[in-house]
């Protein structure tokens, strides 16, 4: 555990979870014990973009902010990297020079009377951005999906608050801790669906399905409703429509094709820092994963302190 800057073996960090990854190959991390958000460049050297390593919630210029675990980081178009400050309830920016503001969210939201307020939410625990430069959230502690559109105004996508695992159209579908959430290039949706070890799909349409995964604890590979999670967190998808998860406490990252097909992507399931092939390599509590264009995936190792990459 640490928060040194260096590059790679040199650099440290203190429980990471959400990652992200640009079109130059720098990575972003959500470095939450640390209350950090710390970049690694294509050439391994680890920096603090922003961050005073403090609890707060400051907006300002590197380390004039502050962040409260922070657990999922996503980067836009625009150049800009985009934060769940969950423990704050705030949706962050910072700009490519380290300037943080908050765009979403207040530090009392029970106070706020409106229920479909931007400043309501409970916790916010993934993060993803959309082609237009929409922000969607999971708000995880009132067990919906969320979407600020480029306006600054906030809607929900699905979910109807209780938790509970049903399939439908917005308000009329259910969520049960929703974690991980990433879009791909048609805008459709994918959650981690946590406490219903599940993995939901949501169209642009807000139609809510599940693409894999049941209710049952398991680790199973399969196709839809035969595999199984258990406690599934981060979670990318690829310019195929693949989809990665961060299958936690599984201690394994997962792939799931289009159709719905599950298969282990690498973790024997065992807790451990291996670094050999993916099939006997070991993770210890994987947190959040990212893939960049050429196949790449990364690894917030939470419990290890470790960024690992797998290769194509």
């Amino acid at each position: 555990m640490g928060s040194a800057n260096g590059k790679a073996a040199e650099a440290s960090f203190s429980n990471p979870m959400g990652l992200a990854v640009d079109s130059g190959g720098n990575i972003y991390v959500a470095d939450s014990h640390n209350n950090l958000i710390r970049k690694i460049g294509a050439d391994g050297m680890v920096t603090t973009l922003a961050g005073s390593g403090k609890d707060g919630s400051a907006d300002g210029k590197g380390s004039s902010a502050s962040f409260f675990s922070p657990s999922a980081i996503t980067t836009g178009a625009d150049g800009n990297v985009y934060v769940a400050d969950t423990q704050n309830s705030l949706i962050r920016k910072i700009t490519p020079d380290g300037v943080v503001t908050t765009i979403a969210g207040r530090l009392d939201p029970n106070k706020v009377t409106d229920p479909n307020s931007l400043q309501r939410m409970d916790k916010p625990y993934g993060i993803a951005v959309g082609k237009d430069g929409a922000v969607y959230f999971t708000d995880w502690g009132k067990n919906l999906v969320r979407k600020i559109n480029p306006k600054g105004e906030i809607s929900i996508i699905a979910g109807n608050g209780d938790p509970g695992a049903k399939d439908g159209t917005g308000v009329l579908a259910s969520f049960y801790i929703p974690e991980g959430i990433a879009v791909d290039e048609k805008d459709n949706l994918y959650v981690a669906d946590s406490y219903n070890n599940m993995i939901r799909k949501i169209s642009p349409q807000g139609v809510v399905t599940t693409l894999a995964g049941k209710k049952a604890k398991g680790h199973k590979d399969g196709k839809g409703a035969a595999a199984s999670f258990l406690k599934p967190c981060g979670i990318a998808v690829d310019k195929k429509g693949n989809v990665y998860v961060a299958d936690v406490g599984n201690n394994k990252i997962r792939k799931i094709t289009p159709d719905g097909m599950v298969t282990t992507l690498a973790g024997t399931g065992k807790r451990g820092s291996a670094n050999v092939p993916a099939n006997k390599a070991s993770f210890c509590i994987p947190n959040g994963v990212a893939v960049d264009n050429a196949g790449n995936v990364y690894v917030a190792d939470y419990q290890n302190n470790l960024i690992r990459k797998i290769s194509p």
